[in-house]
Formats: C-alpha cells, structure tokens, sequence
C-alpha cells in the first residue's frame, strides 16, 4: 500500500455512513448539508480554455491560433459567439436541461505559471503571495464538523488530495479501489496489546484500515449497478466509482477525481482533443448514472485546473502556460447557461486572457451556497456566484 493510501485510510476508520434517517439526521444537525456531494475534477497541467469553451465568433481567435483553432463547423453551439469544443458534445444535454453552469474568466491576482505553486494556491484557496498548507475543503469542513458524526469527509479517487489534504480532514485516497481492497484485506491480524508503544500504534493504523477496507467493500457491494456507459480511460473508471458510492447513498459530502495531461506545448489538437472527449463523455455518463438512482439532486460537479493556456499558439501547435479559463459547475441544482464576460481577445494582459472571477468565488459558492456553511474567512472575503437554483 503505498504511504498515502495508508494514512489517509488510517485517519478514518468507519468512514462511510449510509443515508439513513439517523445519518441524515446528524449530518443536517451539524449545521451544514454533509448529505450533498460536491464532486471535484481536477484537469491537472493547466486546461486551455479557449480550445474548450471556443470564442468562434472573434476573428482574433483563428488570428491568434491559426493550427490549432477549432473549426467554426465543429463546434457544439452554445450562442451567438461561443461554443464547446466538439469532444464535449456530450454535455449538450445537461446544456439544454439547463443544468451547466459555465463560469468564463476564472483566475486570480498576480497569477503564478508554475504547475506545482499554482495548484497549491487552487488547492489551499490562497492568494498567490500567501503559502497555506491545508486544502480548502479541509480548513472549512475540518473546522465545523462534529467529531461524533463520525463520517468520512472525502474520498479521493484520482491524483493527490489537494483541497482535502490537511490534518482536519478525515479523507480516504484510493485511486485504485480494487488496490486498496485487496491490500488492505490481506494485511494480516497481530497481537492486540504488544508492550511496544510504537508498535501499538501502527497495529492500531493497521486494524482501522482494515476497518476501512472491510466498510467500504461492504458499501461497494451494496450499491446498485449505475447506468451510463462511462469512458475507458482512468477518469472514466473513477467516475463510475463515484457513481456507485453516491448510489449507494453513503455520506460522503467531497469526491475527487483527476485527469492528467492538460500541458499541452506541442501538438496540442489530438491530445486536447482526447482528453476533452474522456471529459465530456464521463461527466454525462456519471450524470445519466446519478441521475438514474434518484441521487442527481444531492450532486454538484466542478472542474478546476491550476490554470489556462496563452492566447496564441506557440511554435510547436501547442500553447503555453497561461492565467485564465472557464470551469464547469454541474447538477441539478446548477444555473445553466454562460457566466461571467467572454474571453475579450483584443484586450489581452501580456498575452493572457484577463481574470474576471476569483476562483474563490467558486468555492465559496460550494461551502456556503451548495453545504450551507455561515460566512467564512477561508476564501478571503470573496463571495458566493449566483450560479445555483434556490
């Protein structure tokens, strides 16, 4: 097992609490709805924007792009000047439900282009000149929750825990869930009272993972089959797991998921192309799955990415490491449609697109609007979007 698979799971033992009326009842006591999912999808290597929520209609983005721009024929209309990149053309449907909500311009002040200083600053909500070492959902949920709840706050499927990672959290990380199982089953009983107090110690990490591993599988077994043909490929996988976990009616208020290979700097169109396609694909397959066990009104989707690409291609039909871009937010209880102004390609801030909306905003609009959290000074004073149904 490897090391972060063992603490994570040694720091929640009886993770999952089934939505019983009790269960249900002590997480709406808390204060705060833990019975809503927020499903989180990180594009990690920095997603490029504009080839995914494409301004079509402004000349200076095929001026911009003149190998990479998406063909104005292809593209899945959304307006009278923006579209989605053809791979997404699955999402049309939850677009025409009117539960995708497409928030444009998402960034922050003083932007960073490094992978590693910018998904910590996306993963800690902080600002680029301020260094936090725990997740964002962890500092919020951490510092509210009822200790007697006893719920496993999140599970990560895909990539590190990121905005679950910290000390208040009580997070299980099993990027592979057969993995986990068989490892942490077959991990073998030991004496219960050794006299070494170090010893003690881990046997006791040791049994509450296999308490873990054995609820789990439990919860896994129990769910019922979800419908939806999900994508192969590893995000594909993990959203079908997710969908299981949410079928099965466990409480578990954050779920991770993870695609990698978004730093697209050469020959970008076909990667894009694919990832975009494993995206788009996943998200409704994992909507017709939710949907069909009766969950879809207790799930909120939303992507993120430690930022967007450069306004041109580069030299090798590729793009760069840039600042701002558009993110997803999914569900039922989403406000479909487009939010925030268009990319404006003639005002460009040293060959950026410009940040309208502080990311924070979004993760405000998921504590307090989406969980029910009072105010709070995790997100330095930025407030909720208007981007979900009462």
């Amino acid at each position: 097992m490897r090391r972060r698979e063992f603490l994570l799971a040694g720091s929640a033992a009886a993770a999952f609490a089934l939505r019983s009326p009790q269960a249900l009842a002590q997480a709406r006591a808390a204060g705060w709805r833990a019975d809503r999912t927020l499903v989180l999808v990180e594009l990690a290597g920095g997603n490029d924007g504009l080839n995914t929520v494409v301004p079509y209609a402004d000349p200076a983005y095929q001026r911009l792009r003149p190998a990479i721009a998406i063909k104005r024929e292809a593209i899945v209309q959304l307006d009278e000047k923006l579209g989605l990149h053809p791979s997404l053309a699955a999402l049309g449907e939850a677009w025409k439900a009117g539960e995708l909500a497409i928030v444009q311009g998402v960034g922050y002040d003083n932007p960073n282009r490094s992978h590693f200083r910018s998904i910590d600053i996306w993963d800690t909500a902080s600002g680029s000149n301020r260094l936090l070492t725990e997740g964002w959902v962890s500092r919020v949920i951490g510092a509210s929750r009822r200790q007697a709840e006893r719920l496993a706050d999140a599970v990560v499927l895909g990539g590190g825990a990121g905005p679950v990672g910290g000390a208040g959290l009580r997070a299980v990380s099993m990027p592979d869930p057969q993995r986990f199982l068989r490892q942490a089953e077959g991990m073998k009983a030991a004496d219960a009272h050794p006299a070494n107090p170090a010893l003690a110690h881990l046997l006791k990490v040791q049994h509450e993972i296999q308490d873990t591993a054995r609820e789990l599988r439990g919860v896994l077994a129990r769910a019922p089959d979800v419908r939806g043909e999900f994508p192969p490929g590893p995000l594909g996988q993990q959203l079908r797991v997710a969908a299981r976990l949410i079928a099965a009616k466990a409480v578990v208020p954050v779920v991770k998921v993870a695609l990698g290979g978004f730093d697209t700097h050469a020959n970008q169109p076909g990667p894009h192309a694919n990832l975009l396609r494993q995206l788009g694909d996943g998200l409704a397959a994992f909507r017709k799955a939710v949907t069909g066990a009766g969950r879809w009104g207790d799930v909120l989707v939303m992507t993120y990415s430690e930022f967007g690409r450069r306004a041109a291609q580069n030299g090798s039909n590729g793009t760069d490491h840039g600042t701002a871009a558009p993110h997803f937010v999914l569900g039922a209880r989403a406000k479909g449609g487009l939010h925030g102004p268009a990319p404006d390609l003639a005002d460009l801030a040293n060959g950026d697109v410009r940040h309208a909306i502080d990311y924070r905003r979004l993760y405000a609009t998921a504590a307090q609007t989406w969980w029910g959290f009072a105010r709070t000074g995790a997100f330095d004073g930025h407030a909720p979007l208007p981007i979900l149904k009462a």
